[in-house]
């Protein structure tokens, strides 16, 4: 596999701040399993490169063209001012909110199954 392919997908798979747990969950592997597809110590059939686009809600394309450099320089431009105020590129305000609901949303999703976990051991053990 292409060291660009594997740097591109862990890139991505950051940026939604999914774990190489989550995903090996999701794509029935093992954590090393996955991480291995992260290394280039696998090979990665276009087929498993779909289901990873899947989960991490891009397309294919999405992960081949992805430039980290081009993307990371944006975010790193900040400017300062005398008050201490903060101002990040506009040109990138509706990337930074998509990425911060995703974020949001897979909070949320891990809240909702500790959650769940915890109601199960109530139930398995009693009140904590």
């Amino acid at each position: 596999m292409s060291t660009s392919i594997k740097n591109k997908i862990k890139s991505i798979r950051e940026l939604k701040n999914y774990t190489q747990e989550y995903m090996a969950e999701q794509l029935g592997v093992t954590q090393a399993g996955y991480s291995k597809i992260e290394k280039g110590k696998t090979i990665l059939s276009y087929v498993k490169l779909v289901e990873i686009a899947r989960i991490l809600e891009v397309s294919v394309e999405d992960i081949l063209s992805f430039d980290g450099q081009r993307y990371f320089g944006n975010f790193n431009k900040v400017i300062g001012n005398n008050n201490g105020s903060i101002l990040i590129n506009t040109e990138n305000t509706t990337t930074l909110k998509v990425l911060y609901e995703d974020k949001i949303k897979l909070l949320e999703k891990l809240l909702h199954k500790t959650e769940a976990e915890l109601e199960r051991y109530k139930d398995k053990f009693g009140e904590i």
